[in-house]
């Protein structure tokens, strides 16, 4: 066999393992589309980011931690799986594992903080936070998110008006003013909070700030309302 030849079929190699891996991707997409876009209905977090998460955690579902733990996030804790040793947390389905994912954005402060800055089409920027605020190490992590989204093209699944315009960078001045803005509205919110015995919970409400306005702890309200998770659904009633 001569040289040409031998090159043609390292060639062919490479490109048939590519597009496999590709629709192993879409397989994966398409599997877990619709969970995403319903936290993304909910919370107000880009479908586009959520899947690119799992994606890039979980090898698009092919870990070890995804298979054997139905972790896609690469988020450690406690786990009862006797076959493998992982410092990883288990969970009961792929579900279960996108739902925490979300909660660990509203429950963690240098996350949740987010949830105002950014609205649900917004990926880059959300990419962006999310490696801020301690997500991972890498200092190339959100550019990998944002590649995948942009390789894939998930930013389809964020219901992007057809006239929608990417974000700008506003000037410091702007931004401080925004924050005052934002910091009087909170204050004004915690005042409310305060005063009632009861809350409806609002879209991008997270259980830890609804404590803090309080003078309480996100674990008490959760035994007070017999919540077994944190993560709240809009329309909620949270008793004080």
């Amino acid at each position: 066999m001569n040289l040409k030849n031998l090159l043609l079929i390292w060639l062919g190699i490479i490109l048939l393992s590519s597009t496999a891996q590709s629709q192993t991707i879409q397989d994966y997409v398409e599997e877990h589309t619709d969970h995403a876009q319903e936290l993304m209905r909910t919370y107000d977090v880009p479908a586009s980011v959520i899947l690119a998460v799992a994606i890039h955690e979980s090898a698009a579902g092919k870990s070890k931690i995804a298979r054997h733990l139905n972790n896609h996030f690469g988020i450690k804790g406690a786990n009862s799986n006797t076959e493998i040793n992982s410092s990883y947390r288990d969970f009961e389905n792929a579900d279960e594992s996108y739902d925490n994912f979300v909660e660990v954005l509203q429950n963690k402060s240098s996350f949740s903080k987010l949830f105002d800055q950014y609205d649900q089409y917004d990926y880059a920027s959300w990419a962006k936070g999310i490696q801020r605020g301690g997500y991972a190490s890498s200092r190339t992590w959100a550019r990998q998110v944002i590649a995948i989204i942009d390789k894939y093209e998930l930013y389809q699944y964020d219901n992007r008006p057809e006239d929608y315009v990417e974000p700008v960078k506003v000037v410091v001045a702007v931004k401080k003013k925004h924050h005052y803005k934002s910091s009087r509205r909170h204050r004004s919110a915690k005042s409310g909070l305060r005063s009632a015995k009861t809350y409806t919970v609002k879209k991008g409400d997270n259980l830890n700030r609804l404590a803090e306005s309080r003078g309480t702890t996100a674990k008490a309200l959760m035994r007070k309302n017999g919540l077994k998770k944190s993560a709240l659904q809009p329309g909620q009633k949270i008793r004080f």
